[in-house]
């Protein structure tokens, strides 16, 4: 790469977004056709597509096979695991998350979009809006994925009709609304033709709006994670305790939100305990402020008790601390999720043990109503889980943090990681509220 294209890619922002669909919606062929006539292909990748696709009888190579790299993919023609893509135009740079759509994989397509700016969730236009489509939806609102595409893809099965998109438009964006989903793009395309992915369809004049990659390289995308609530989840306690630095005691991790500065009063949770920061150490070399999402070392005037798994906050902005838990969780192992369950709860850099107390309900898809007091979560179950830690944690809302609202559930025989959290509200347009915690009958 010249040292011109490398200053032009880094002067460009990045989008993180991840695909989704039901099975046969086109996702892998939609990443294909993107990376093919962006020219993010190289020679020999498309060489080898073409070769696969010649001895499975096909004249067309078939740009799916550009992202299904397992064999188990290729030979069934679905996407199993979440395939990472990276790849860039002269104005955006973007890593695509290419999850599955079969139901039974759902759980990845929660790992492909929990880092994402945006989703594409793709519906084939002869079958419309699905249940898989409604489950794609409603993890999206519950990640708080800002922006949603709608790509209506197939639309050359369906004579490429008006009125077959703006009715799935339609159903989509009111079911989206429900969820509350702040944008819905929705765009018609032929992945397999490539008609308004790359270039504009020649077909569907009666559209007017961008092409799928026009909008990734103009949606706005915010990265300035600095304002918001600093957080330091501490990973490791330095001390060296050598002739050079006998005193040296720091605080390393990476700051998940916000900004730090020296002589700034934070305080450690869960202890409670305040202090300042003296110094900050920022790749060996001591700086007066540090932003997310920097790997950096505080020092502070203080030597208080402090271990991984600590958070470190300014003082005036500390969340509250609790060993009661109420949070929405994507059910992803395949062992169920059961009331009075042990299970260890991993925040940030912190992992502590917990019980399941209750699971108040389970989200029914079709018309989003909340099935009651299930009893148990299974795989792909999204719900409402009450847990009682073993030891005071201090999460944020998830709506405030993506970083620090998150949690995995994890099962603490195996290390199986049995459910995805979200702490506080789960939808955008619901007000939950916080029932008073009922410690009777729990350990701890």
């Amino acid at each position: 790469m010249s040292s011109t294209t490398a200053e032009q890619l880094s002067a460009t922002t990045l989008l993180r977004f991840a695909t989704a669909g039901s099975v046969d919606d086109g996702k892998s062929t939609l990443v294909g056709r993107l990376l093919h006539d962006s020219k993010s292909v190289l020679a020999d990748q498309l060489e080898a597509v073409e070769h696969a696709s010649r001895s499975r009888g096909q004249e067309a190579p078939d740009l799916a096979l550009l992202t299904d790299g397992l064999r188990a993919e290729r030979e069934q023609g679905i996407t199993i695991d979440v395939a990472y893509r990276y790849f860039a135009t002269a104005r955006r740079r973007f890593i695509l998350a290419d999850t599955p759509g079969h139901v039974q994989y759902t759980r990845n397509m929660v790992t492909g979009a929990s880092t994402a700016e945006l989703t594409v969730i793709l519906v084939d236009a002869r079958n419309g809006v699905v249940e898989q489509t409604r489950r794609h939806a409603a993890i999206a609102a519950l990640l708080r994925v800002p922006h949603v595409v709608l790509a209506v893809n197939k639309m050359d099965l369906v004579s490429y009709e008006e009125a077959v998109f703006a009715r799935i438009a339609e159903e989509f964006t009111a079911y989206a609304t429900e969820l509350g989903i702040p944008e819905v793009t929705a765009i018609p395309i032929s992945a397999l033709a490539g008609d308004n992915v790359v270039e504009p369809s020649a077909t569907m004049d009666w559209y007017g709006g961008p092409t799928v990659l026009e909008h990734l390289e103009t949606v706005p995308v915010s990265h300035d994670l600095t304002a918001c609530h600093a957080r330091l989840p501490v990973q490791y306690v330095i001390r060296p305790q050598t002739a050079e630095h006998p005193d040296y005691r720091g605080y390393a991790g990476q700051i998940a939100a916000g900004t730090f500065r020296v002589g700034q009063e934070v305080t450690v949770l869960p202890s409670g305990r305040t202090s300042r920061i003296s110094g900050i150490d920022l790749l060996g070399t001591p700086v007066d402020v540090a932003w997310t999402p920097q790997s950096v070392t505080l020092l502070l005037e203080d030597d208080i008790d402090i271990s991984r798994g600590d958070l470190i906050v300014p003082s005036g902005d500390a969340p509250s601390t609790s060993q009661d838990v109420e949070a929405t969780v994507c059910h992803v192992a395949d062992q169920p999720l059961t009331v009075g369950q042990r299970v260890l709860l991993k925040h940030t850099t912190r992992t502590v043990k917990a019980i399941v107390k209750d699971i108040p309900s389970r989200l029914t898809l079709d018309d989003l109503s909340q099935h009651p007091a299930p009893g148990r979560l299974v795989a792909n179950d999204i719900g409402t889980v009450k847990v009682r830690t073993a030891e005071p944690l201090a999460l944020d809302a998830y709506a405030d943090s993506r970083r620090t609202g998150s949690f995995l559930l994890i099962d603490p025989a195996d290390g199986t990681t049995l459910a995805a959290g979200m702490a506080g509200e789960s939808f955008a347009t619901e007000k939950a509220a916080a029932a008073p915690a009922d410690d009777e009958g729990w350990d701890f």
